[in-house]
């Protein structure tokens, strides 16, 4: 008896070692359904400079980005999967450290990228991508009618229950 619990606590433990190996990857497609598991994403260029950037904020996925050096701030938000609706896309801001090691702040109204034709361009000049950039996409979190609901209703269903639980200690 002692042997068969230690056969099967050795094969118990060998299956849990090494069957943990997968045939797929973070970000892999498993079941046919995209299934990103990080907020790394690598959209280089292998026959161009490559630079890392940064996007946070009110966009569909937020990360960190590999891409190529000509991408522009319109292809960077585009690579995020957009913003979202709660963006505030004429105050888009870019972080970037200069090589002085001072922090410099630019900002960026999406309507003047989006409209870049119409513009004078003698007078607008739009920031290119630089290695180490961080784009951040400001905005406010909006409740809709759902979930001003649910609010309301759980705070309705704790001040009933604890009526309820004053008026039961009060009766006794």
């Amino acid at each position: 008896m002692k042997k068969f619990f230690a056969l099967f606590t050795m094969l118990f433990i060998v299956t849990n070692v090494y069957g943990q190996i997968k045939d797929y990857e973070l970000g892999s497609s498993l079941l046919q359904r995209y299934n990103q598991q990080t907020g790394y994403f690598d959209l280089s260029d292998p026959e161009s400079v490559n630079i890392k950037v940064a996007v946070w904020g009110f966009v569909r996925y937020p990360g960190k980005y590999v891409v190529p050096i000509y991408t522009t701030v319109l292809d960077l938000l585009s690579y995020a999967g957009g913003p979202t609706d709660a963006a505030h896309l004429d105050d888009l801001r870019i972080y970037r450290i200069n090589p002085d090691s001072t922090q410099s702040l630019i900002k960026v109204n999406y309507n003047d990228i989006m409209y870049e034709t119409e513009l004078d361009s003698r007078s607008v000049k739009f920031p290119h991508l630089e290695a180490g950039d961080v784009l951040v996409v400001p905005g406010a979190p909006r409740l809709y009618t759902r979930e001003t609901v649910s609010i309301i209703v759980s705070v309705l269903s704790a001040l009933i229950s604890l009526t309820i639980l004053i008026l039961n200690i009060t009766r006794n």
